[in-house]
């Protein structure tokens, strides 16, 4: 059953005066947006978008993404005429308050149907184009929808990912931009006045520009958008904010803030409901989109059914283990010093032969960062069967784009810089633990050991700010094993992002390193003399580790009077702070009070493993970098093993 466009008026005025509902009932939302964008956002919905409520999860479902997550309402509107979820009127009740599934943005994993957690703005846009490279690579026939804004338009990192989008020609990939000029303070005019069509069209893509809330229009431009395989489209929505609203419709005064109870009433009055009725639904309503619904399953079915015959001649592989991860690292010549960096490319290289969903790629740093599976081609706007990527001098849009690519289906995706530009990846970072994503984030370049670049490129303060973050799972590993190691964790992570810090120097190949120390986040690397309360207990991570040990040497050396010491490599602090007490007690003993903790970046976050003030000594760096050759940083800053033990013979 084709619906009518005056179903599809009825249907979006619903939306409206439900959307008001929301807001007004939480005391707290954004309705206008919501309201502008329901006559798109109906007619996609049952006319277009391949979903089942039924089944969320279905693999060649079309990707919808609404990047600007402020218009939260509309999707939860939509979710409960369609029954996506279950989510029932009640629910809509408890939109924004604490403990329900209507959250003011919407969260992946809170409300079914949701694909990516949006919010931050921009961020959506290029999570869309990461599930629309997830479609070309996997040879789905499903579309990519987002619903974008004027924010959206406006952050660096919708350019960014637009840009990539265009010279990757993706096809199957549509973005509509709802256009109503009002942002929170005032309008958009006053800040933006791109032509947003000429830069579309420079970038390479296809656009449209209608009247978005002319059906006969949105319909014309969705089937052309549906049909077009070969360059991604932009449709430029003209729409006015708050559509419905007598007073506030076209005004920045419904861009962030509930209407009021007489301008909802007002409101439903002139759309023509019942302005006594609150959360009312037109049983009409329901039919058209419970019709759409069974449609849709019916399409899924059939896609299930090839895919369990598709099955019987290519099962799916077993899930990667441990065992087969650690039995495929390479090994390494223990004469032969390697920075981790490079260590990091040969361990990439050795799991993608047994991890086959391992894709990604570098901010235009491959060489620097050494990540280029060298077997398995490079992604193109003519090939999509590689599985390294040029992501371009890129990195925030690279970061969310990796998010979308790992949350399409099965992938493990990864993205890499240097360490110091983690900053312009963080926002991503952070929605990608937030969404339990697991995306891979390869950061070389760890420390002021960058040397010659200079401040600018030497991270100092990042490293802190990593582990601050929850769920994101990160190591620093000592040596080329313990890279090995860290990959094999990284990738048996699901339920977060993981980050790896590797060196532009040479490290040595330590003894004594750990496969379950490192699953476990930190281990004794070294010891030696009576474990007692007298022992001196060193605390480092990756090249500062090495500095420890010839330290703890020289206090053992029988001619300094054989000084007993133990050195704890902790490659993740986060996981070694999750392990049990019992264990952690074992390894940083709390009667081993003298202790040297030792790391080239700041010390916040160190002193959580002091006892006392003047029983710890820190060799850590709380202030920039210098340019110079890194030997001669390390002496100037403090970092060789003679200061290192000097620390430790002042205790």
């Amino acid at each position: 059953m084709k619906t009518t466009d005056e179903q599809l008026k009825l249907a979006a005025d619903t939306i409206r005066c439900l959307c008001a509902d929301i807001v007004e009932k939480a005391n707290s939302g954004h309705p206008g947006a919501a309201m502008g964008m329901a006559d798109l956002a109906v007619t996609l919905w049952l006319r277009h978008l391949r979903v089942d409520p039924k089944d969320t999860a279905w693999k060649n479902r079309d990707r919808l993404v609404f990047s600007g997550g402020h218009a939260s309402a509309l999707v939860y509107a939509l979710s409960h005429l369609s029954g996506t979820g279950g989510l029932t009127m009640e629910e809509l009740q408890t939109f924004r308050q604490f403990g329900s599934r209507c959250a003011g943005h919407p969260e992946r994993g809170v409300m079914p149907g949701v694909e990516v957690t949006t919010g931050p703005l921009g961020q959506g846009f290029a999570m869309a184009v990461g599930l629309a490279i997830g479609a070309k690579m996997k040879k789905r026939s499903n579309r990519t929808w987002v619903f974008c804004g004027d924010g959206d338009m406006e952050e660096g990192i919708s350019h960014e990912a637009a840009s990539l989008a265009g010279t990757l020609r993706l096809g199957g990939l549509t973005a509509i931009y709802d256009f109503n000029d009002i942002q929170i303070e005032g309008h958009v005019t006053d800040t933006n006045r791109d032509d947003a069509k000429k830069r579309f069209q420079a970038y390479g893509w296809k656009v449209m520009e209608i009247d978005g809330h002319d059906f006969v229009q949105i319909q014309r431009a969705f089937l052309r958008a549906s049909k077009e395989t070969e360059v991604p489209v932009l449709i430029i929505a003209k729409t006015v904010i708050g559509k419905g609203a007598p007073t506030k419709a076209g005004t920045h005064g419904c861009h962030g803030a509930p209407l009021g109870a007489e301008e909802v009433a007002a409101t439903k009055k002139a759309l023509g409901f019942d302005p006594e009725k609150s959360f009312f639904v037109p049983q009409e309503v329901y039919d058209v989109f419970a019709a759409r619904a069974a449609l849709c399953h019916r399409w899924r079915n059939m896609d299930v059914r090839a895919e369990k015959e598709l099955a019987k001649s290519q099962p799916a592989p077993a899930p990667v283990t441990r065992e087969q991860l650690l039995a495929a690292l390479p090994k390494f010549d223990p004469e032969k010093p390697i920075a981790t960096r490079a260590a990091n490319g040969a361990v990439m290289n050795a799991l993608a032969d047994v991890f086959p969903n391992l894709v990604g790629g570098s901010a235009d740093l491959e060489g620097s960062n050494k990540t280029g599976l060298k077997k398995y081609g490079w992604i193109s706007a003519e090939d999509f069967t590689g599985r390294n990527f040029h992501w371009g001098v890129r990195e925030l849009a690279m970061t969310a784009m990796v998010n979308g690519l790992t949350a399409y289906e099965d992938f493990r995706a990864f993205g890499a810089t240097f360490f110091v530009f983690s900053d312009y990846c963080r926002p991503a970072i952070r929605l990608a633990a937030i969404m339990d994503v697991p995306s891979i984030f390869v950061f070389s370049h760890d420390s002021f050991y960058v040397g010659e670049d200079g401040p600018t490129h030497e991270p100092i303060e990042q490293i802190a700010a990593i582990r601050t973050m929850p769920n994101v799972l990160s190591f620093r590993p000592a040596d080329a094993n313990e890279t090995g190691y860290a990959w094999v964790e990284m990738l048996l992570n699901t339920k977060g992002p993981s980050c790896i810090l590797t060196t532009r120097q040479n490290l040595p190949i330590l003894e004594g390193t750990s496969a379950e120390g490192v699953a476990k986040g930190a281990y004794v690397i070294w010891q030696a003399g009576a474990q007692t309360k007298d022992t001196v207990l060193f605390i480092a991570t990756g090249s500062e580790v090495a500095l420890c040990i010839e330290a703890a040497k020289k206090l053992w050396d029988e001619s300094e009077g054989r000084q007993s010491a133990r050195v704890i490599s902790m490659p993740s602090v986060g996981r070694f702070l999750s392990q049990p007490c019992q264990y952690r007690d074992f390894t940083v003993p709390g009667y081993m009070t003298r202790r040297v903790i030792v790391e080239a970046g700041s010390r916040f976050g160190w002193d959580r493993f002091r006892l006392d003030y003047k029983t710890t000594r820190f060799v850590t760096k709380d202030d920039f970098g210098a340019s110079g050759p890194y030997k001669v940083l390390a002496k100037e800053f403090g970092f060789t093993v003679e200061d290192v033990y000097a620390a430790a013979k002042s205790l």
